[in-house]
């Protein structure tokens, strides 16, 4: 009789098929900061470098823009990482009395 294509034969190996997998990134969301009349400049900035991590020299430019606009792109993350750094901006600028403010929405 012959060989059964659906059994294995001894010493002929078989290819395996794998599902084809696609990793997408994850959607980054754009963080803004928003002027306000009361948070100090160099408070602003502080928030920029330690929680956003951003250079100094960034920092600085993101908060001049924002205090001559209004508004300023800081960066682009994943939504979890967007929402936890500005929570954490946020938490800090209470404590400290300030009104420091940013936002982020989908890139």
């Amino acid at each position: 009789m012959p060989n059964d294509p659906s059994e294995p034969v001894p010493g002929v190996s078989v290819p395996v098929a794998q599902p084809v997998t696609r990793t997408r990134p994850a959607p980054r969301y754009k963080v803004f900061l928003h002027n306000d009349p009361i948070t100090r400049m160099e408070f602003v900035t502080k928030i920029l470098r330690g929680i956003f991590a951003l250079q100094s020299s960034r920092a600085q430019a993101v908060m001049l823009e924002a205090h001559e606009t209004g508004v300023a792109f800081v960066v682009a993350l994943a939504l979890e990482q967007a929402e936890f750094r500005v929570d954490q901006a946020h938490s800090l600028a209470r404590a400290a009395g300030y009104p420091l403010t940013f936002t982020y929405e989908p890139e």
